[in-house]
């Protein structure tokens, strides 16, 4: 069965100028080096690593917020040349607007497109209602916990029907019981509509209950290292999952294969 791409990069390379006067080769940071990767359309990639081997400047570079030293980024074929609607992204913060409801949270950006109210406010709501907040769209930001917030947010990416949806640790900043909830409420609405997906965590277990696929990156500069294949189908519906022995044989292998670029990556930091 052929499988289309949706994102591709091709030889891929971001530095960055350490000295603020300089951006000479000897000046630079090599940050990602080399990366070869497709996110094929309608799958859920994970991308693991160690800190520090340039996870987040790659799913920046795929959202249009920073551009490649070298290589290259296609959507649908086509370079990528900026931040634009086709590209959803949930970061770790929420990124709310204090002095809006959740409602016009979500709506803030289907203003920019120019939608009229009832437009936006009809779409803003079908959102909500998918990420189980109905009840709570005319609450402020401090009156939600940050698990609701943070679905808020996931709401309002949605909401622009992007392409792509690219997650930076968005649940990492919640306790353990809220953020196994938003898991699975994530694969309820991944296997609802398919979207394709590109989600980052330092979590193992995290990400092979989300994963279709999970690429693991060196330590810095980052590359890939491996890509594992997840074989779960349906996992928002399996109770079990996370004590069979597919998942710990899953962890196993990931483990593996991330434990020497965490350790060199300390032993970098070190002797830095």
């Amino acid at each position: 069965m052929t499988r289309t791409v949706k994102v591709k990069l091709t030889g891929v390379h971001k530095r960055f100028a350490q000295n603020a006067a300089s951006a000479t080769p000897t000046d630079s940071l090599n940050a990602i080096q080399q990366i070869d990767l497709d996110v094929y359309e309608g799958e859920f990639l994970v991308i693991v690593g160690p800190s520090g081997c340039g996870k987040s400047s790659l799913l920046d570079m795929i959202g249009g917020l920073s551009k490649p030293s070298a290589g290259e980024i296609l959507l649908d074929g086509k370079p990528i040349s900026g931040a634009a609607p086709d590209r959803g992204i949930v970061f770790q913060q929420y990124a709310l607007f204090p002095w809006r409801t959740a409602l016009q949270n979500v709506e803030f950006g289907l203003e920019a497109k120019g939608l009229a109210k009832p437009a936006r406010r009809e779409i803003a709501r079908r959102y909500i209602a998918l990420v189980g907040l109905s009840a709570f769209e005319n609450r402020y930001p401090h009156e939600l916990s940050g698990g609701m917030r943070q679905r808020i947010a996931i709401a309002r990416s949605l909401a622009h029907e992007p392409e792509v949806l690219l997650m930076d640790e968005p649940f990492a900043a919640l306790d353990a019981q809220t953020r196994e909830l938003l898991q699975r409420e994530l694969l309820r609405i991944w296997e609802a509509d398919r979207k394709t997906v590109v989600f980052i965590t330092h979590d193992l277990d995290e990400a092979i209950y989300l994963g279709q696929r999970v690429a693991v990156m060196t330590s810095r500069p980052g590359q890939i290292k491996a890509i594992v294949d997840v074989p779960f189908e349906r996992r928002s519906t399996s109770e079990d999952l996370r004590s069979s022995a597919e998942f710990a044989r899953l962890r196993h292998q990931l483990w593996t294969l991330i434990k020497d670029e965490v350790q060199k990556a300390q032993g970098l930091q070190q002797v830095a």
